[in-house]
């Protein structure tokens, strides 16, 4: 029996659906490390008169004992049409990783790339255009590159097989991935979602490549969503040679964190009582003093929080969102409507519960009408924090 094996069942961590296979492995032996009971899919937004109630699933996070991989239990969703808006966070981060793939010779002009992106937006296209590369959608590529998108399949070795397939001889794959490490670290529960089949911690991630004959190659890290690394892949044997140095000591970091420990993973259920309570706390305050309450950030991951704090119709009155697309929509469950910005501006709120925190610069830059009109912007990352308004 493993240590880790050993430490959660110390802690009488649940046991997945016995029907649920580790999806790198295929493997039995994991742990369910963060309930968040039943839930409507994330990117599901009604129309005001859709039959209610909106449909509901559950939603558990499990942690392979073989893998270390901290991976979605089970989805039986429907994924709908992405409506997103690219954050100029995501925007000003692509720039940064291209402009260092590029520094360090995987991002030379004229070579072929081959772009997975994630359907929720973040693409590189015309970072790579700028560079003369040529974009391909078949075939060979000097250059691949996954933002955020291997998650979102739910057969991990099969995607990962694919994208090695596609890998010329001295050819290299960049994933960008949001952390395991940083999402228990930060205590972001409400990053679990349906249709992301995989949470990637380092580790994990580097012993994938190894099993698919792929080297990690390179290490960088962001702050964007409070800890994005991109790690560069290499075939076993190519011009780039073995594992570097700084990938090392990513991995040992975190290990040393806890990172493949279900136990230290499953303290994600600790954050979400806390951060669940302290809103409930908050908004009670501000029912009690007859504020406006309204929101930002009809994302992702905005639904797994409303649903969890209770929140309704009665303490947040809407939600604003940058996507035209998502205008006259609602959110699931609440049936909370989603409107325009310059609607939010428009209802004069006290408070605006922020979201998505990367977005907090630009939000206030672009609607500063909030805080002249004696609004304030509440970051929820998860837990709530008011910002002082701009002097």
């Amino acid at each position: 029996m493993s240590d880790a094996t050993r430490t959660a069942e110390a802690i009488n961590l649940p046991l997945p659906d016995p029907s649920w296979r580790d999806r790198w492995s295929g493997a039995e032996g994991g742990y369910v490390v963060l309930d968040l009971g039943d839930q409507p899919p994330a990117d599901l937004f009604p129309l005001p008169d859709d039959p209610t109630p909106d449909p509901e699933h559950p939603l558990r996070m499990v942690i392979g004992t073989g893998t270390g991989l901290v991976q979605l239990e089970t989805d039986p969703t429907t994924p709908q049409e992405p409506r997103g808006v690219e954050p100029a966070a995501l925007v000003a981060q692509a720039e940064a990783a291209v402009a260092q793939a590029e520094a360090a010779g995987f991002v030379r002009p004229g070579t072929r790339v081959l772009e997975y992106p994630s359907p929720h937006g973040g693409s590189w296209v015309d970072q790579l255009a700028a560079r003369d590369m040529v974009e391909v959608s078949e075939g060979e590529a000097e250059l691949l590159v996954d933002i955020f998108g291997m998650m979102h399949d739910a057969d991990q070795k099969a995607a990962l097989l694919e994208r090695a397939g596609h890998l010329t001889d001295d050819g290299v794959l960049l994933m960008q991935y949001h952390t395991v490490a940083a999402i228990v670290r930060s205590g972001i529960w409400n990053a679990l979602r349906h249709g992301h089949f995989a949470y990637y911690s380092t580790p994990a991630l580097v012993e994938m490549g190894k099993e698919v004959g792929l080297v990690a190659v390179g290490a960088w890290e962001y702050p964007l969503y409070g800890g994005t690394v991109m790690l560069a892949f290499a075939k076993e044997g190519s011009r780039f040679g073995a594992q570097t140095a700084d990938v090392t000591a990513m991995v040992e970091r975190e290990l040393a964190e806890g990172i493949t420990d279900p136990a230290y993973v499953a303290t994600l259920g600790t954050a979400l009582s806390e951060s669940v309570a302290a809103i409930e706390e908050y908004l009670r305050g501000t029912t009690a003093e007859g504020l406006v309450v309204a929101g930002y950030g009809a994302a992702s991951r905005t639904s797994a929080l409303l649903r969890s704090a209770h929140i309704e119709k009665e303490q947040v009155v809407a939600v604003a969102d940058a996507s035209v697309a998502k205008h006259g929509r609602t959110m699931p469950g609440n049936r909370i409507p989603i409107v325009s910005p310059a609607d939010l501006v428009g209802l004069r709120p006290d408070r605006v519960l922020l979201f998505v925190p990367d977005l907090l610069d630009e939000v206030r830059k672009a609607l500063p009408e909030i805080e002249a009109n004696g609004g304030r912007w509440v970051v929820l990352d998860p837990m709530p924090r008011e910002v002082e308004p701009v002097a």
